[in-house]
């Protein structure tokens, strides 16, 4: 995105409710939300080093739906979060992790906290 807010980057306190709650809720009018999924420089970092060793990252999500959904940018822009979001199926989900390795499911199974 080209849109990025630094005061908005690592405020997880924000930016989770915001996933879980709002953009689930948005996404759930169209399809059905299975999974949703952080992937990148997040997923990588221990939850307990989020405060210290994200500067400058974003927010890579994933989530999983019945169907892959486009132009979903008006969804991360309207708070001014720096979301890079990809909504897709099963299969384009499979297809995404075959080369993404790292990756933590935050819905419906909370794993931030085991990815210490």
């Amino acid at each position: 995105m080209s849109l990025k807010r630094n005061d908005l980057i690592w405020q997880p306190d924000k930016v989770l409710p915001y996933l879980f709650g709002e953009l689930k809720q948005k996404i759930e009018v169209i399809s059905p939300v299975y999974n949703i999924y952080l992937y990148g420089s997040r997923a990588r970092t221990p939850y307990s080093q989020w405060g210290t060793a994200l500067d400058g990252k974003d927010w890579d999500i994933l989530i999983v739906c019945r169907f892959p959904i486009v132009n979903t940018k008006v969804w991360t822009t309207e708070l001014g979060y720096h979301i890079d979001l990809k909504v897709t199926d099963n299969k384009g989900a499979d297809t995404f992790f075959k080369y993404q390795k790292h990756w933590v499911e935050i819905y419906p199974e909370n794993n931030l906290m085991n990815s210490e």
